[in-house]
């Protein structure tokens, strides 16, 4: 009964036109950061960790700029039950497409990485319409069963397939010997016994998953960076993708891992607003 209520609640919002939406988005703007203060002490921490070099006022304009991102975000997702295909295209344009088509044509498997970046809902569906060939999204469950199976069949709309990341491994050897694409949203916190591994990411100590090194050693397969960026226009993105990793035999233990995260947070520090600075990425600490 909640996810249908849920499912229906969420249909008739999408069915609002995008101008609609923004007035939305516009009032949410000043309800989670001057009225409620969503998150406030964590975003604010965050970015005073990440930015030790920037002034007090430097980080307010980031933290403002990211609060009025954030509803946008949220709008945008809820419309994604109802957007049709066409519209998907429009919204997110790609660039240097063939740098994920050259591998999966050449017969194997991607491993994708991407981050809480920009709109990455809205980039799911634009990878589903890119290829015909299977593409998987690992995804972390959430605790609430109800909304996970809401915004997954959500996601899957345009043929994606949701796999629990401790499925992941199961699926790509089910299909082995025909090409697919794994994406993996790379910057998301593991639990102790998924990782022990830290690095200096973001000027701090961060436990990260390991996942898509260890799967595109497995399948012998090149790891792919889906850059999810926004462009001028309200509600225009883009995905430009870029190869970091052509054969991982080549690498010893944690580069490609290195790689791919080095990657990421250079993309975050040139245009910080766009990233979820509300997630409490930090609360692993290494235990002594």
């Amino acid at each position: 009964m909640k996810q249908k209520a849920l499912n229906a609640l969420i249909y008739i919002i999408s069915l609002l036109p995008y101008w609609f939406l923004y007035l939305i988005s516009d009032g949410l703007y000043y309800i989670l950061y001057y009225i409620i203060g969503y998150r406030k002490n964590i975003v604010f921490q965050n970015l005073k960790n990440a930015f030790p070099e920037k002034t007090d006022k430097e980080r307010l304009v980031i933290a403002k700029k990211f609060y009025r991102f954030f509803p946008d975000l949220l709008v945008e997702s809820i419309k994604l039950k109802t957007i049709t295909a066409e519209e998907v295209k429009k919204k997110m344009t790609l660039e240097d497409v063939e740098e994920l088509t050259k591998h999966l044509e050449a017969g194997k498997n991607v491993i994708g990485v991407t981050s809480h970046y920009a709109n990455w809902e809205l980039g799911i569906h634009r990878l589903s319409l890119i290829t015909n060939f299977p593409t998987l999204i690992v995804y972390k469950p959430l605790n609430n069963k109800d909304i996970d199976t809401v915004y997954n069949d959500m996601r899957g709309r345009f043929g994606a397939e949701m796999v629990p990341m401790k499925q992941i491994l199961r699926h790509i050897v089910k299909l082995k010997g025909h090409p697919n694409i794994s994406i993996l949203v790379a910057d998301q916190t593991p639990l102790y016994s998924d990782s022990d591994y830290f690095i200096n990411w973001l000027n701090q100590e961060t436990l990260v998953y390991t996942g898509a090194e260890r799967l595109s050693r497995i399948s012998k397969a090149p790891v792919v960076y889906c850059y999810i960026g926004r462009k001028p226009k309200r509600g225009q993105y883009f995905c430009k993708f870029v190869t970091l990793i052509e054969d991982p035999s080549g690498f010893g233990e944690h580069e490609i891992t290195d790689i791919h995260n080095q990657f990421a947070e250079q993309l975050i520090r040139e245009n910080p607003e766009y990233w979820l600075w509300s997630h409490n990425r930090w609360k692993r600490k290494r235990r002594k």
